[in-house]
């Protein structure tokens, strides 16, 4: 496990060398927001992280309902009886194992782990949403109800799957073969590649996603990924 420490933001990267998970405690004035919760396996890690950081986990909010970032969150739950918890409310319906789709959507196939959790969710994230330091921001594609978070004192973006930075900067759904595993377990190519362009226009000072490491001053980077995205989107139309 590595611990990185950038602007507000701890970030906690389990298996680093071979396949990299990110989490994320942000600090905040009532304690500290978990970003995702990693694999089953992580949550007394978790727990520990924050414990020497003395920080204390106030509230569970995740970006996407697959399996890498919602691992602990029953494991978490049972041990953070009084944190709330926080995801889309589309989102919310892979945490039941429902993966059906609604009429208005794309028909494509919800990929990646579903893990079933018992966990219900104590709020639904909405577009605009403040949580704290955090500004909810809507970034379908990955899965349907994927969500980023704006840190709004520094302009930190968290950006769950989204994009990646491990094996090359991608937006989701570009697949980089050195890493593929977020484009193998994207919903909907572009429908991610618009909430891409979304995310950039917020001008993100640093970009912090869940597998790889956090880029500062990270727009060429990005700009180049969505080209590079819409280049591998022509080519398979």
């Amino acid at each position: 496990m590595r611990l990185t420490t950038f602007g507000q933001c701890i970030q906690i990267t389990f298996f680093p060398g071979v396949f990299p998970v990110n989490c994320y405690l942000v600090k905040e004035d009532d304690g500290a927001t978990l970003i995702d919760t990693a694999f089953p396996s992580s949550a007394n890690a978790i727990q520990q992280a924050a414990g020497s950081l003395g920080l204390s986990i106030s509230r569970i909010l995740l970006t996407h309902g697959h399996g890498d970032h919602v691992g602990a969150l029953d494991q978490l739950r049972r041990a953070l009886p009084t944190a709330e918890i926080m995801i889309s409310e589309r989102d919310s319906r892979l945490l039941s194992g429902d993966t059906s789709l609604d009429a208005g959507e794309s028909q494509a196939k919800i990929k990646g782990d579903i893990k079933t959790c018992q966990t219900k969710p104590t709020h639904f994230l909405k577009d605009g949403d403040r949580i704290g330091s955090l500004q909810v921001i809507s970034c379908p594609g990955h899965t349907p109800g994927h969500v980023a978070f704006l840190d709004e004192r520094d302009g930190t973006l968290i950006a769950g799957d989204a994009f990646q930075t491990h094996g090359g900067i991608a937006v989701s759904g570009t697949l980089r073969p050195l890493f593929p595993f977020p484009a193998l377990a994207t919903w909907h190519k572009s429908t991610a590649l618009e909430s891409a362009k979304r995310l950039r226009a917020l001008r993100p000072t640093q970009l912090a996603v869940g597998h790889g490491r956090v880029l500062n001053d990270p727009l060429d980077a990005i700009d180049r990924a969505i080209e590079r995205g819409e280049r591998n989107l022509r080519r398979s139309m």
